[in-house]
């Protein structure tokens, strides 16, 4: 039933894109705002209670439901899986920035491409050339792709729809408190960002892994042997350096954008290898990401098959 209910959601998904930024972005952002109204203390204990209200509890109560109806209504059962797959999984919750910076680029309309790649990204690039913003484009949607799509559908085949609930509530509270500095913010989001470090720990390796299979093996190999340490993050320096390497280009490195406010001038350290990226490296990154897909559902029918032969 994981498989199928997988596959209805991802074919839904494909037929109408959910509205993301009303259904998802807004009710977590307003959540995680009511929580730090309410718990906020300054301290790493009471930001520990609010990711537990936030994230954990939630995602235990669908499981109680969900395991219910498996019992009692296993067609409620499968819908229930299928709608949670639908809010929480998808490839156009951010393919379409991905699908028209592309289109901007083979047009030469540079500033509609920067336009969307700011509002994709959250941060401003004025002065980006084609190749920075081609650069850039990629490895967001590879970290997207992981987000919004690999890791949540292997914490769906662990734990069901609850895992993938919990995936993204998770990632969502580290988004909201894990990454602010505020001096009156205080260590209320320490918990929220060592947190889903730990969650994600095994999903980005998975991931990662699933890129050097289905790309070049040997170049995302070595790529996430010898770059992914010199990446500011850990995490998201092994998905890099093993999508550049599997795709045989080069990420990572400064970017032409004279406004340091941005975040775009610092400390980005070359990953992978090979030509510099463009539109046409773009192209194969949807190549990559959907051969990734293919390869885990796959790997889940296997053990699907294996599992009802050993019955």
């Amino acid at each position: 039933m994981s498989l199928f209910t997988i596959i209805v959601a991802l074919v839904l998904e494909q037929i109408h894109a959910l509205p993301v930024g009303s259904a998802v972005r807004r009710p977590m952002a307003r959540l995680a705002s009511f929580l730090e109204d309410k718990f906020n203390d300054g301290g790493r204990g009471h930001g520990a209670l609010a990711w537990g209200i936030g994230a954990a509890l939630p995602a235990s109560l669908l499981s109680l439901a969900y395991a219910l109806l498996l019992h009692y209504q296993p067609v409620a059962a499968f819908l229930l899986g299928v709608a949670t797959l639908y809010l929480t999984v998808g490839f156009r919750q951010f393919s379409h920035y991905f699908t028209g910076i592309h289109l901007a680029l083979r047009q030469g309309e540079l500033d509609e491409a920067r336009r969307l790649l700011a509002e994709w990204r959250g941060r401003s690039g004025d002065r980006l050339g084609s190749g920075d913003i081609a650069r850039l484009s990629i490895e967001q949607a590879l970290l997207d792709s992981h987000r919004h799509v690999f890791a949540p559908l292997l914490w769906f085949a662990f734990l069901g729809p609850a895992g993938a609930l919990f995936y993204r509530l998770a990632h969502g509270l580290d988004l909201q408190w894990g990454k602010r500095g505020e001096t009156e913010f205080g260590e209320f989001g320490q918990f929220a960002r060592q947190a889903f470090h730990f969650i994600d720990w095994v999903p980005i390796r998975v991931t990662a892994a699933s890129f050097a299979v289905v790309g070049d093996f040997e170049g995302a190999a070595h790529c996430w042997r010898t770059q992914a340490v010199r990446w500011p993050e850990a995490g998201a320096g092994i998905l890099l350096a093993s999508g550049a390497g599997a795709l045989g280009v080069r990420l990572g490195m400064p970017v032409h954008d004279a406004i340091p406010e941005t975040g775009d001038v610092g400390d980005r350290p070359e990953l992978g290898l090979g030509d510099d990226a463009d539109p046409d490296f773009m192209q194969s990154t949807i190549g990559l990401v959907w051969r990734s897909l293919v390869l885990a559902l796959l790997v889940l029918a296997l053990i699907w098959v294996s599992g009802w032969v050993g019955v």
